[in-house]
């Protein structure tokens, strides 16, 4: 157990009547249970990153099986399954690629984007010394860990994980444990996702809370970095859609284990027993879950937009194209995101002009997602362009956004999505929505962003390489995706192939599975890279990349409390190339002789 030194108090002057009171603590205090927003934000990126290995192996078994069906796996497949001679079966197929989406949404990518970078650059980007809450954000962490345990445990509890999709469908995963198929591993999940939804909801609050009241003098709302505005839209959006996931699974749990029957129909015979009365609704679960779960979509990919839109402008080095379109289209977006869950069920049997209606609102979030590429465009023609590693990211981004948003407009025309809707269509979308932009993002936030959370470069050519063959990997593996979905290739089937007008397209998925292979094993290099980086690479000062954002004006990496100084914000966070100055770059910081010096620090930043 820490204790503090009495000895060891110091005092750092941030400016008159600014003063940050600074005690000395012990490695554990300091290191694991954290309350400084860096420390958190880095350990949210270290477990993401490992859960990202375990998502991608669980991706290859499932790879490996439609490209070999009934095949041993090489190296681990009599380890894994050594009932079935080393090769998958049918029932472990559909716990891996219901575990694979689960650990890939919930444990790496909403924890990566809000957990890690949220963590991590909120405070820094709106000069802040931590937290609005800083035991609350510990927690936020740490709640993370008892969803990764009960994830873990469901493989070896009787009747094994969960096995209903990741979107849980009733009625099987709501039948009561002592049901035939329906072990103890669905309820697992269903307290696991419990678990992350609170850990989420603390972050969101705190991340409004610290946004709204802790930005530095002179920062108003609309001199914020896109970062920023990403996690501050993201933050609503979960603190409005989680209680919803939350009652869902609340409600699960209980017909579960408690005898109720929120989504159990009547009619339904268990164990042999008399048919079960109550009558609820299993359609219920999927208006909650997707109410839930579509917001969640932009949960995933909104704060990557914010921080790929920091990237572009600074590696472009030139102003943001569209500033305020850009904030007004992410917050169009996410509006309409709360509208357009039923598009998720059109194959339900609802009314046809309820169909219409979640048709035309899937379609409009077209129009704010079509402003945001132009201005991404926009602020890249012309400009000075370093494709460094993390603009090389940024770009891939941008690309594989677009690949992901017209293949959606397709599934949002409802009589294509009746056809495509059970197929690999759905799977390429979003797959390149969810991986080829927001990972590709999240790749180029790590190298961006590095520098600053350790003071050292990470290695640019490993880095180039890394993004080489994580897009290659990524559209040999994805892109056939559409070609199979066209052809009608089903989703969540472990041996399509019995039907024989699906015979042909076995070689396609060994195609496929190789490109999986390369991506996977490249993912190998980002994590050396990143691992090797912290300790040999080469140190950098405040600066880096001559970057505009307050974070930059910080120590590499920052101190207790963050900044040296109270930093005082005099402009919006892209004026680079500015004929103000000599340099190519202006920070937001930075006095000059025509501004008003006289800004009050205990002024209200609104």
């Amino acid at each position: 157990m820490s204790t503090i030194n009495p000895t060891a108090l110091t005092t750092h002057d941030h400016d008159a009547g600014h003063a940050h009171v600074h005690y000395e603590i012990g490695f554990v205090r300091k290191y694991i249970f954290s309350t400084d927003h860096k420390i958190i934000g880095v350990q949210f990126l270290m477990t993401t990153l490992l859960m990202l290995l375990v998502g991608g192996s669980l991706a290859l078994c499932v790879r490996w099986q439609l490209a070999f069906p009934w095949r041993e796996m090489p190296i681990i497949g009599r380890l894994l399954f050594s009932g079935q001679g080393g090769a998958i079966s049918p029932e472990f197929y559909t716990m891996l690629f219901t575990m694979h989406a689960t650990v890939m949404i919930f444990l790496v990518i909403i924890p990566i984007l809000a957990g890690a970078f949220g963590n991590f650059l909120i405070p820094l980007q709106i000069g802040a010394d931590d937290m609005a809450f800083p035991t609350l954000n510990m927690l936020s962490y740490w709640f993370m860990w008892p969803a990764i345990g009960l994830f873990g445990a469901s493989f070896f509890v009787a009747g094994g994980a969960a096995a209903a999709g990741w979107t849980s469908y009733p009625t099987l995963s709501a039948l009561p444990q002592a049901a035939p198929g329906s072990g103890a591993g669905q309820t697992l999940w269903l307290l696991a996702v419990t678990f992350i939804g609170f850990s989420s909801m603390m972050g969101s609050i705190n991340y409004l809370t610290t946004i709204i009241n802790m930005r530095a003098p002179g920062l108003t709302l609309f001199r914020m970095p896109m970062t920023i505005w990403g996690m501050f839209i993201t933050a609503i959006l979960q603190a409005f859609a989680l209680p919803v996931l939350t009652a869902a699974g609340a409600m699960m749990i209980c017909d579960r284990t408690l005898g109720t029957t929120f989504f159990i129909p009547g009619g339904l015979v268990v164990n042999n027993a008399d048919p079960t009365i109550g009558g609820g609704q299993a359609l219920l679960w999927q208006h909650l879950f997707w109410f839930y779960s579509h917001p969640a979509v932009y949960i995933m990919i909104v704060p990557a937009m914010g921080m790929v839109s920091d990237i572009i402008s600074t590696f472009s080095r030139k102003p943001l194209f569209g500033y305020r379109p850009m904030v007004y289209s992410m917050a169009a977006i996410a509006g309409l995101g709360f509208i357009v869950w039923g598009h998720h069920m059109f194959i339900s049997g609802m009314n046809p002009a309820l169909g219409m209606t979640f048709m035309v609102s899937t379609m409009m979030i077209a129009l704010p997602s079509a402003v945001k590429t132009f201005n991404w465009l926009g602020t890249m023609w012309g400009g000075n362009l370093q494709f460094t590693t993390p603009m090389l990211n940024a770009i891939a981004f941008v690309s594989m956004f677009v690949v992901g948003g017209l293949s959606g407009i397709f599934m949002a025309a409802v009589p294509v999505d009746i056809y495509i809707h059970d197929t690999y269509f759905i799977v390429a979308h979003f797959h390149y929505v969810l991986f080829g932009a927001t990972l590709f993002g999240v790749f180029g936030a790590i190298h961006f962003w590095f520098p600053k959370m350790f003071g050292r470069m990470m290695n640019e050519p490993l880095g180039k390489l890394h993004f080489a063959l994580t897009f290659i990997g990524f559209n040999v593996t994805f892109f056939p995706m559409h070609l199979l979905g066209v052809a009608g290739f089903p989703r969540r089937l472990a041996d399509p192939y019995n039907y024989p007008y699906l015979e042909h397209l076995l070689p396609l998925n060994q195609v496929m599975t190789y490109g999986a292979l390369l991506m996977g094993f490249a993912q190998l290099l980002i994590i050396g890279n990143f691992v090797y980086s912290i300790f040999r690479g080469k140190k950098v000062g405040r600066n880096p990349w001559n970057s505009n954002t307050l974070e930059w004006t910080a120590p590499s990496p920052p101190g207790h409390g963050n900044f040296d100084i109270l930093p005082i914000v005099y402009r919006g966070p892209y004026e680079y190339a500015s004929p103000l100055v000599e340099e190519d770059f202006l920070p937001q910081t930075k006095f000059l002789p025509t501004e008003d010096r006289h800004i009050d620090p205990n002024a209200d930043p609104h």
